[in-house]
């Protein structure tokens, strides 16, 4: 993968865990006032900030490490966009399913999983029962076919 493909991809993931954690992700001076307060080294400046958030770079490991424990994302997944399994389901399957899935999905599909996110625990069981709802009732308008003897 070339570097600036790394840092796109670093850039969207960023922006997600962003979203996820309720902040705004097009914002460089929020960014660095948050990471900055929860970030023991030397500050970050609002233009390091926008670096992140347009993929002109990378953060060090270090300030990686901060932004995920901040944003409540593993290291490993906001860096290179997976994470190590301990399970015994191969990591390997896992991430060539999840791929898969993500390639059938549309920008707007992976945006409204996003936005899924965001919502509070019950919230999220309201919408998991509509879009039940929305298939028992698909399920019932379609025809049933019966094999005569």
């Amino acid at each position: 993968m070339h570097i600036a493909e790394e840092r796109e991809k670093f850039c969207e993931r960023l922006k997600s865990a962003l979203r996820r954690a309720r902040y705004t992700p097009d914002s460089p001076t929020v960014l660095a006032r948050h990471f900055n307060e929860i970030y023991p080294g030397r500050p970050i400046t609002v233009h390091a900030a926008r670096k992140w958030l347009v993929a002109q770079s990378i953060p060090t490991q270090d300030k990686l490490r901060a932004l995920a424990s901040w944003l409540d994302v593993p290291a490993d997944w906001l860096r290179f966009g997976s994470v190590a399994e301990s399970s015994h389901v191969s990591s390997s399957d896992q991430n060539s399913e999840v791929s898969a899935l993500l390639a059938r999905m549309t920008r707007d599909e992976v945006s409204l999983v996003e936005d899924l996110h965001l919502l509070e625990h019950d919230e999220r069981h309201i919408v998991r029962e509509m879009i039940l709802l929305f298939f028992k009732r698909q399920a019932q308008a379609r025809p049933t076919w019966t094999a005569s003897a």
